[in-house]
């Protein structure tokens, strides 16, 4: 049997939209875009939506807006896609690394007290695996220091944080569509806000900074003429992912609860074995389990992680692993930073496994997963 980490639910309706608007003749951002746009805003319940090409874009604009400006600082877990470091030094500021959870892997509220100084202008929270950070702990840290505070939502569609859906939390709140999220539509993504006047900016910014886009110039009937009033990038998304979109937003909720109870299966089956660290979701929180990540044991297993990932693989099994570590890039090694800085961090990296896990996974594969990983578990006992 061969199950992949991840594989997208698209069904006949992702199929027939996406050809709907290629039969149409407007393949750039246009009608489906604002619908997509429309119906994401309805369904987390904040004003305004913007999409955008990436979650990666989605940050780097929710920066700006927020008035990060050059030699800022800004705070985000050491443990993250390099995303969400990289934006920070797109506005030529500074991203500070904080130590993680180790058992939410998120980042720490206390860590981030401790690195707070007159240059801290941000605090972008990881929602990682899609279980919620400490939002009370740390938007009352970001109101007593007069920090805006940007979520990094990524992995957290839907997720709901004390009874407020992710995306309501705060003032600006970005989420991915890759491939692999809980709302695919290949690549794309999406910021949430209640600003008025940060969504209009938004809304040009994405595209090059002009007054007007393509579809109001030559869909409506009106002049072809347009401003452009400030620096703009060029991070619109498309009406073909954006079909996709508006069919995946239909059955978000579905999928959700296939996922979860994915992981209500796996962490029944791990609990009561000695090798394993299952992810459990704190009280108040409720995760979109865009990932399963299993922690190993070490003390009690005679293989590493990366040894028991390959045996995974020699069963067909294909797994991941969230994440290596900013400051172990070549990239990030220069910054000053050291591994002993980040106990927690180091402690989850040498363990964590990521385990399959999305809507279309058949009994007989998440049966699969849970006798392979036991097995080899068990064969590999101290």
């Amino acid at each position: 049997m061969h199950i992949p980490f991840h594989r997208p639910y698209i069904t006949e309706d992702e199929i027939n939209s996406v050809v709907e608007s290629l039969r149409s003749g407007w393949t750039t951002m246009g009608h489906k875009t604002f619908q997509f746009e429309e119906e994401f805003a309805k369904y987390i319940g904040f004003p305004h939506a913007i999409a955008v090409n990436s979650c990666t874009a989605a940050l780097h604009c929710a920066l700006l807006v927020s008035g990060i400006e050059e030699n800022d600082e800004v705070i985000i877990p050491a443990d993250t896609f390099v995303a969400t470091a990289e934006v920070v030094e797109y506005c030529r500021a500074r991203p500070v690394l904080v130590d993680i959870e180790r058992d939410t892997h998120n980042i720490s509220p206390e860590r981030i007290l401790e690195k707070i100084n007159d240059r801290t202008k941000v605090i972008v929270p990881v929602h990682f695996a899609g279980q919620p950070c400490d939002m009370d702990s740390i938007n009352e840290i970001a109101k007593a220091h007069n920090i805006s505070v940007i979520e990094d939502a990524a992995h957290a569609l839907p997720a709901w944080y004390r009874g407020s859906k992710i995306g309501t939390v705060s003032a600006i709140t970005c989420f991915s569509f890759y491939a692999t999220k809980t709302l695919a539509t290949g690549e794309g993504g999406m910021i949430v806000t209640n600003n008025d006047e940060w969504a209009e900016s938004l809304r040009v910014m994405r595209l090059h900074g002009m007054s007007r886009d393509a579809w109001k110039r030559y869909s409506e009937g009106i002049s072809w003429e347009y401003d452009v009033t400030r620096l703009g990038f060029k991070y619109n998304t498309s009406d073909i992912f954006a079909a996709i979109g508006i069919e995946q937003l239909k059955r978000l909720e579905w999928m959700h609860v296939k996922r979860t109870d994915i992981a209500n299966r796996y962490n029944a089956a791990f609990k009561e074995e000695e090798a394993f660290i299952p992810y459990e979701v704190k009280e108040g929180c409720i995760s979109a389990w865009h990932l399963y990540p299993l922690k190993l044991n070490l003390d009690v297993l005679t293989i590493s992680r990366n040894e028991f990932i390959g045996e995974l693989y020699k069963r067909g099994i294909n797994t991941s692993v969230h994440f290596i570590p900013l400051y172990k890039f070549s990239y990030y090694s220069n910054s000053g930073y050291s591994s002993d800085d980040f106990p927690e961090s180091e402690w989850v990296f040498h363990r964590e496994v990521s385990l399959p896990i999305y809507p279309g996974m058949t009994d007989e594969e998440i049966s699969y997963v849970i006798e392979a990983v036991l097995d080899i578990a068990r064969a590999n006992r101290r």
